[in-house]
């Protein structure tokens, strides 16, 4: 993942190379974190030589609701946010994975730390992605000495940039102690997600993850692994889990737009299980990434084909 400079980004209501799509330094945004933004995914598939998007009405969806929450207007409608991921695709003429960065950030240029009568813009740019974590081998993950962010504090079902504060320090602490991710803990003390991610465990058979109200991101790949998991048979149960139920875990795994699905290999120094991936985490991440690509029958609903030419054809 990196700068792209020449790439055709959407600000300001055009299209225009990266490097022109500038903000005054006393943007609203800028000063007070007062940004909501989503991830997408594209993902080429050189059999039919397209890029699927993934369940990208889902995450303007989701991205539309953020703004509500954060007293935001939308300068456009989720079906024209989804356009312009599509023309983005196609002005760049992206053949490789891709990540997307939509946000409806507070482009005022003043100074108070308010939501109300704040004008609002939208924007969105593009990188080539392929993972963010090295899903090749297991995650050596570390409980974070930083708590999860409560919904109290700033509500962790909006992707409000300010927040990202929290998981930047848990972050950085764990790779700063020699460790690949964090493992926050929520305000009671189960567990809740990683620093970008939401984690499921295994035990017994059955797929469990922290509800939401463990102050977790209402995860768009989170609700996909659930989705398949049922599809697949495998039982699923939202609850909370205490930090040393995670030693003892059958298998332990991230998923998120950008970890995809990364296998947890350790966590505070402990092996989970045998150290490898498990038969269940490996059974979702192989459906997940036939899903991502629109082969798997039953999910071909969740992606858009960026160059419908090529489908008909």
């Amino acid at each position: 993942m990196s700068y792209a400079p020449e790439s055709i980004a959407y600000h300001q209501g055009e299209y225009k190379p990266l490097r022109d799509c500038n903000v005054n330094i006393m943007t609203h945004a800028l000063q007070y974190g007062t940004m909501v933004f989503g991830g997408l995914r594209g993902y080429y598939d050189p059999d039919s030589d397209n890029v699927y998007l993934f369940r990208p009405d889902d995450h303007m969806r989701r991205l539309h609701r953020s703004a509500h929450i954060m007293q935001m207007v939308p300068p456009l409608s989720e079906a024209k946010m989804v356009e312009v991921a599509l023309e983005i695709t196609r002005r760049n003429n992206y053949r490789c994975n891709v990540y997307y960065r939509p946000f409806i950030y507070k482009d005022a240029l003043q100074l108070s730390p308010r939501l109300h009568d704040v004008s609002d813009d939208f924007a969105m740019y593009s990188l080539v992605l392929d993972d963010y974590l090295d899903t090749s081998r297991g995650m050596r993950t570390v409980v974070s000495s930083w708590r999860r962010i409560d919904e109290n504090i700033i509500p962790t079902r909006a992707k409000v940039s300010g927040g990202y504060a929290n998981s930047a320090l848990a972050k950085s602490e764990a790779v700063q102690h020699g460790f690949d991710e964090a493992i926050f803990l929520d305000s009671r003390g189960f567990v809740s997600e990683g620093s970008a991610e939401n984690i499921f465990m295994v035990r017994d058979g059955s797929l469990i993850t922290p509800p939401v109200a463990a102050s977790v991101l209402e995860g768009i790949t989170r609700r996909s692994i659930i989705e398949l998991a049922r599809l697949e048979g495998i039982p699923v149960v939202e609850r909370d889990i205490a930090r040393t139920e995670l030693y003892i875990a059958d298998e332990l795994f991230f998923c998120g737009t950008g970890a995809q699905v990364a296998w947890i290999e350790e966590v505070d120094r402990r092996r989970i299980a045998d150290g490898q991936i498990g038969p269940i985490s490996r059974r979702l991440r192989d459906r997940f990434k036939q899903s991502v690509l629109g082969k798997d029958e039953q999910t071909r609903h969740w992606v858009r084909p960026v160059f419908e030419s090529r489908v008909n054809a």
